[in-house]
């Protein structure tokens, strides 16, 4: 599991103009939950780049005066005007407690459907999973090798060991639509049959 590692600031001062004035010495509002109690504190906004601007899901190791929290990330928030960042929260991961988490899919294999003229859509790059942290993954695999022209898969079909996947089951994760190509030729095959 990929680990980012990451110094923070304890942060006495709390409230509007506290992070204000934080924000305008260039540095980033966090606070971690989860864990015995919040924790509020400061990093610089280089340290979380490769966090916040990555669609993978990692870990991130929080140093503060000495002490290592586990965290995930929960939320981001961007300033509306300038885009820049403005507060994250991280939830400390807690052994024997389950957390809630986003975990990327990834696809592997290649649909039966397109190789017969089809065209794959992905209709989720993700999906929500409740699980102790020693399971959480990278990302979860689903094989779409078997996937047949107009056909789909589906939540339910995600394997995800020691997890509970919290998406609606009956929703589509991926399917092979035709393409117009494909329509056409079958159009200009048919009238052919009568």
């Amino acid at each position: 599991m990929k680990t980012i590692k990451v110094q923070g600031e304890l942060r006495s001062d709390l409230g509007k103009s506290a992070t204000r004035r934080l924000r305008s010495e260039g540095r980033v509002p966090v606070v971690i939950y989860g864990g015995e109690e919040a924790v509020h504190l400061s990093v610089t906004p280089l340290s979380v780049r490769g966090l916040v601007y990555s669609p993978e899901f990692q870990i991130v190791e929080i140093d503060v005066n000495g002490k290592t929290y586990r965290c995930i990330m929960k939320d981001i928030q961007f300033d509306v005007v300038t885009d820049d960042l403005a507060h994250i929260d991280f939830l400390e991961l807690v052994e024997g407690k389950k957390v809630i988490a986003d975990l990327p899919l990834n696809f592997t294999g290649q649909p039966q459907g397109v190789k017969d003229g089809g065209r794959l859509v992905l209709k989720l790059k993700s999906v929500k999973v409740r699980t102790y942290p020693k399971y959480l993954r990278e990302h979860l695999d689903v094989n779409i090798d078997d996937l047949q022209l107009n056909g789909n898969i589906r939540v339910q079909d995600i394997v995800a060991e020691n997890m509970e996947v919290m998406n609606p089951p009956r929703i589509p994760i991926a399917s092979v639509v035709m393409t117009r190509a494909l329509k056409q030729a079958e159009a200009e095959t048919e009238p052919a049959k009568k």
